[in-house]
């Protein structure tokens, strides 16, 4: 068991490599061992590309006949964008398959295990299930809903607030919690923001890090269409910009920026704003599984108020700022009765340089 627990683990590190290039496949890793040995490891590199089991046994060192494969998700049984790899185990005559989480896609869901199953090959399952679960969060809302997961992000001081009364923010996080922003926005799909935050801080909302990187969609909430034909996001990779807004947007307006090259959705008014439910459904047809909410405080509220929210991750730097007028992290017209506040559940905190980052699941 302890050395099943540490190839396992070995998969689960694998997998990670994954994040943010698979979307909105989940993250998988594989690992072949024989007698004691890894002799192949592999994992899901690119969406459309070879899935972890294909590219561990084709990185074998040696024949892996008798050798047993640890896998983070169940091996796939159907004909997708590529071919069903319960096969090619079976085909190279894996005698063991030991899996983390049987794969919640309906066309697979324990079809891959059975197959396995009937070729003689012994398979033992939820080998540290939960953290692998977790580690694909996004996959498994997607796959079942068809709902984009999302994330809330904010970063404040630790009286709260997200910007001085004048609403200066640069910088209030470290350049540890900064890094931290980007890597997120590579493993999400889209990162979203209001309209006011396009006004305030005229964001660019790429990754801005060394080394090799996806930028993500980046989706303005906006009702009335007020977003700057000159702001970042639209001169910085404009075929990257959707814009949500409403018909309250002029006709002319809309056909400027798709002469830009944004995607306007007009979305369905709910409150005098943009509908953030339909919003999700529009996106999830789009295969856009994963939105990382970052500004502002009035779409923050919106977006927990419709029940759109599964994660909020607040970065928390050691500053004061105070200001009754400054801006928080969620804004809008707040919750009345304390009975009523969202909880939130299995919260926990990493020290990133100065400030602490603090997850936390609705």
């Amino acid at each position: 068991m302890t050395e099943d627990l540490k190839y396992m683990k070995r998969a689960m590190s694998l997998a990670k490599r994954g994040a943010g290039w698979v979307n909105p496949n989940p993250v998988v890793g594989a690992v072949i061992v024989k007698e004691g040995r890894i002799i192949g490891e592999g994992f899901h590199k690119y969406f459309g590309g070879p899935h972890a089991e294909v590219n561990a046994i084709n990185a074998a060192k040696e024949p892996v006949a008798g050798s047993t494969m640890y896998v983070t998700l169940e091996p796939c049984a159907h004909e997708g964008k590529t071919p069903p790899c319960a096969n090619l185990i079976a085909a190279n005559k894996i005698s063991r398959v030991v899996v983390g989480m049987t794969d919640p896609n309906p066309l697979v869901n324990g079809k891959g295990i059975d197959y396995l199953k009937s070729q003689g090959i012994i398979v033992e399952s939820g080998m540290m299930e939960e953290q692998i679960v977790r580690m694909n969060d996004i996959f498994n809302k997607f796959i079942r809903t068809r709902l984009p997961y999302v994330v809330i992000k904010s970063a404040m001081t630790l009286d709260g607030k997200i910007a001085t009364v004048t609403n200066a923010s640069r910088w209030i996080t470290g350049e540890t919690s900064r890094r931290m922003v980007h890597r997120l926005r590579h493993q999400l799909s889209a990162v979203m923001i209001g309209v006011d935050t396009v006004l305030f801080d005229d964001p660019l909302l790429n990754i801005r890090l060394k080394g090799n990187w996806k930028n993500p969609l980046k989706i303005i909430a906006d009702t009335h269409g007020r977003i700057p034909i000159d702001a970042n996001v639209l001169k910085n990779d404009p075929q990257l910009t959707i814009i949500a807004t409403t018909d309250l947007t002029a006709k002319e307006k809309l056909k400027t920026l798709e002469r830009m090259g944004c995607q306007v959705l007009v979305c369905p008014v709910k409150n005098g704003k943009v509908d953030l439910c339909s919003l999700m459904r529009l996106l999830g047809t789009m295969d856009i599984d994963s939105v990382m909410i970052e500004g502002g405080s009035t779409l923050a509220f919106s977006a927990l108020q419709e029940g759109i929210v599964d994660k909020v991750i607040s970065f928390i730097a050691p500053k004061i700022l105070g200001g009754t007028n400054a801006p928080t992290a969620v804004g809008g017209k707040g919750i009345e009765k304390m009975e009523d506040s969202l909880n939130l559940r299995n919260m926990r905190t990493t020290k990133m340089g100065d400030d602490i980052m603090v997850e936390a699941w609705i």
